[in-house]
Order: structure tokens, then sequence, then C-alpha cells
């Protein structure tokens, strides 16, 4: 059993598939998820578990070589923003429905609980080396 990281055993298996390039879509629990990638549901509650909880955890575990948000998440929800442009100074800023058909390029999808507007993000792999 693993005793640090992610326990989630969908979500550690399915980061240990992803390789250089590949796209990974956190999601608020309102954002439409696209047919094809694969998705790991964690929406318990509203709000639980948090957009901030899983970015945190999934940055503890992935190399993230560049970012996309929804421009409307820098008036809508200052907190989720904030968040963002702290951990990805480069972020790549996109309107909302660009964001949506980007999204159907993921190869994993990962819902969070998230209850405020425009808590998205679409993650793209890098390498550790």
């Amino acid at each position: 059993m693993k005793k640090a990281g992610i326990l989630n055993r969908h979500l550690a298996g399915a980061l240990a598939e992803l390789g250089h390039g590949d796209g990974v879509l956190v999601c608020d629990a309102g954002m439409p998820v696209p047919d094809g990638p694969r998705v790991v549901d964690l929406a318990f509650r509203a709000g639980v578990p948090s957009f901030a909880e899983v970015v945190e955890g999934l940055l503890a575990e992935l190399v993230v070589e560049g970012a996309t948000a929804a421009t409307e998440v820098r008036d809508a929800n200052p907190a989720a923003a904030a968040l963002l442009s702290r951990h990805f100074p480069d972020l790549a800023y996109v309107p909302h429905d660009d964001l949506k058909h980007l999204s159907h390029r993921s190869r994993l999808v990962v819902r969070t609980g998230e209850a405020r507007p425009y808590a998205n993000v679409l993650l793209r792999c890098g390498v550790f080396f």
C-alpha cells in the first residue's frame, strides 16, 4: 500500500500512463466532460475535493510544462485565478468555449467537487529530464 502521494488507485494509475505532451484537464463539477478521455471523477459533494486541493496534489506528482485556463476565471473566480497564476507564471488564457473545445484532446480528465465558476485548467505534461 502506498503511504504518501495520491492514494486514489484510479487516479494514480492514470497519472502513471501519461507521457510528454499529454493533456490533463482538471475541472470543476460543472465543466462538461468530453467523450474520449479517461475520466477520474473525484467529486463527492459541492466543494469536496476543492480545485485547489486537487491541483496541488497533481503538481506534487506531475511534471507540467504548460497550462491553459479560461479568460473568465480572472473576473469570476479570483481565488482560482490566483492559484493558477502562482503555479503557472506563463499561464495561457483562452475563452471558456475554446477551453471546452481543447479539452476534447485531453488524455485524462480529473473532475473535482469545486462549485465555484471557471475552476478549470488544462495541463500539458512535461518530462523530468
